[in-house]
């Protein structure tokens, strides 16, 4: 017994891995299994079988997309009993042990910081969200909306878990108004989406395919439509949202929340600050921890002149230079190469070292199956980062992150409104580099396919290719610190890889040493190499033919 008791939580889980896989499920696995099963119920205040179910969970933590019939094999079990431990899963799930997206098929996940309390010897116990302030509220709710867009919560979970939030936090002016107007949860659930849509993204423009994600019924998601156009929803009833106006008509489609319902709801937040882009896509450039970048000779070079560029006393030197002589101020810079070779983390490494904010822009987020929206929400982006501009006295820098979609070759004119409409966005983007006053930076796996007039508008081009020998040895020293000399020139010379490849490579050893307690041999490490090459080679043959 003083062995068991000796034992971590993780020790504990591994040897219950161990048996269940021998044994699966069976009265025997659970007779032999008794003591470890035991000790970490203890611990995480669950079920044994709860345990047992839990421990296959987080031998898989490093997917992000665990299928029950990947537990069901590993347990030797048909898919059809694992049904009867659902209720078990539910338990799992509620006691944030868990998360499960709930798509076309049900997938879990470990999350990050239950990895982190095990690896202390302890239970997990989620964050208290109680005497919250109003920007602490609503990085909270953001999180929550964020759940259900990813269906990790259900529409009617994501309203208890925001009804708990308003009821936990009644010292906010904005909890005891919401609570005082006695909506229902859906109803009220609605008005805090727009809430949100307000205070974190600055949205102020919202259509009904903005909000459709909370509904998993279509019917109800109609049924909230309609009462939408006809102005019989509680909330437009109410006055607390309203029908947006473009060039003085009612845009029956688009919605906001009311000036009465700001005033009233939103007067603990500084608005004005968030007008200049505050929202999640913003980058603060303090927040970027600091990270050892490798390069080959040639784009070393290209790198550190754009980063003695962008400091700030030389970026205004340069810009006073150029509008004397008549020459746009602003910088477009082009990172192109494979995936993983390091351009994305440049442009927060430079970042960093310049002091300047990023603004991110996701590209599939501006792209909308409405027509003139996505031509509007480009606007919108540069409008923001504009005003960003002006305001900071320091200009971010504005990332158009895998932007092949918006830069590639413009299609043939033709009747198609998705061709009409791709090429008014390139307009609207190109015409935007010309009149820039500040730095864009975008990134591209592809530049063959890169329409011309792009890459004339790139002042700086740089080409990310994969590390060379010595280059991928240093890698590999720097993210695995414990491996010999030796062991770093064999993986190094046997493994073609990117910077980013090697680190998955890394991050699965992590996972690895914090299983199993214990440095993986060189051969592991070798099979998490097979493993990745396994990986980019069925990427590569995903189509209707592969290349010889």
């Amino acid at each position: 017994m003083s062995e068991i008791k000796e034992l971590t939580l993780l020790e504990h889980i591994e040897k219950i891995v161990e048996m269940s896989e021998t044994d699966g499920f069976s009265d025997s696995f659970f007779e032999k299994a008794s003591r470890h099963l035991a000790a970490a119920s203890e611990i995480l205040d669950i079920t044994p079988v709860q345990v047992a179910l839990f421990s296959h969970f987080l031998n898989r933590s490093d997917d992000e997309c665990i299928n029950v019939g990947e537990i069901a094999k590993a347990i030797k079990c048909k898919q059809v009993k694992l049904i009867q431990y659902m209720n078990d899963f539910d338990v799992l799930e509620n006691k944030k042990l868990l998360c499960c997206r709930r798509s076309r098929t049900m997938t879990y996940r470990v999350p990050l910081d239950v990895i982190t309390a095990l690896r202390k010897n302890e239970n997990y116990k989620p964050l208290s969200n109680k005497n919250l302030s109003i920007d602490e509220f609503f990085t909270i709710t953001e999180n929550l909306f964020d759940q259900r867009e990813n269906e990790e919560l259900t529409f009617a979970n994501l309203g208890s878990e925001l009804k708990r939030l308003l009821d936990d936090n009644t010292q906010l002016l904005f909890a005891q108004k919401v609570i005082s107007y006695n909506f229902s949860i859906d109803i009220l659930t609605l008005l805090l989406c727009f809430c949100h849509f307000f205070v974190n993204n600055y949205d102020d423009n919202i259509g009904f395919h903005d909000f459709d994600f909370l509904f998993e019924d279509r019917y109800e998601m109609r049924s909230v439509t309609r009462l939408f156009k006809d102005g019989h929803h509680p909330l437009i009833s109410g006055k607390f949202i309203e029908n947006t106006n473009s060039e003085g008509f009612v845009n029956r489609e688009s919605f906001k929340l009311t000036d009465r319902a700001k005033e009233e709801l939103l007067s603990e937040i500084n608005l004005s600050d968030r007008q200049a882009f505050r929202g999640k896509d913003l980058l603060l450039h303090e927040t970027i921890t600091p990270k050892r970048m490798f390069y080959n000779e040639k784009e070393s070079e290209k790198i550190g002149e754009l980063t003695e560029l962008l400091r700030e006393n030389n970026f205004k030197n340069v810009q006073s230079r150029l509008s004397e002589t008549g020459m746009r101020k602003g910088f477009a810079c082009l990172f192109s190469g494979a995936p993983g070779t390091g351009k994305t983390e440049t442009v927060y490494q430079i970042a960093r070292e310049t002091g300047r904010n990023i603004m991110q822009v996701d590209i599939s987020a501006t792209k909308s199956m409405w027509f003139g929206e996505s031509e509007k929400r480009i606007k919108d982006v540069f409008d923001q980062y504009r005003a960003s501009v002006k305001k900071e006295s320091i200009a971010p820098i504005l990332l158009f992150n895998e932007a092949d979609a918006v830069i590639s070759k413009r299609m043939e004119v033709t009747t198609s409104s998705v061709a009409q409409t791709e090429n008014t966005i390139q307009n609207i983007i190109l015409q935007e580099i010309e009149n820039l006053t500040g730095i864009l930076i975008a990134t591209t796996n592809l530049t063959k396919n890169m329409d011309r007039a792009f890459e004339r508008r790139f002042l700086y081009k740089i080409e990310f290719e994969k590390p060379s020998l010595p280059v991928r040895k240093a890698i590999w020293q720097s993210i695995v610190p414990t491996l010999s000399i030796f062991d770093a020139e064999t993986l190094a010379s046997r493994f073609d890889f990117s910077g980013g490849q090697i680190e998955n490579v890394a991050r699965k050893r992590a996972v690895d040493v914090v299983i199993s307690g214990r440095e993986p041999s060189l051969e592991r490490l070798e099979s998490f190499c097979k493993d990745e090459t396994i990986a980019i080679d069925s990427a590569k043959q995903i189509g209707f033919g592969t290349r010889k």
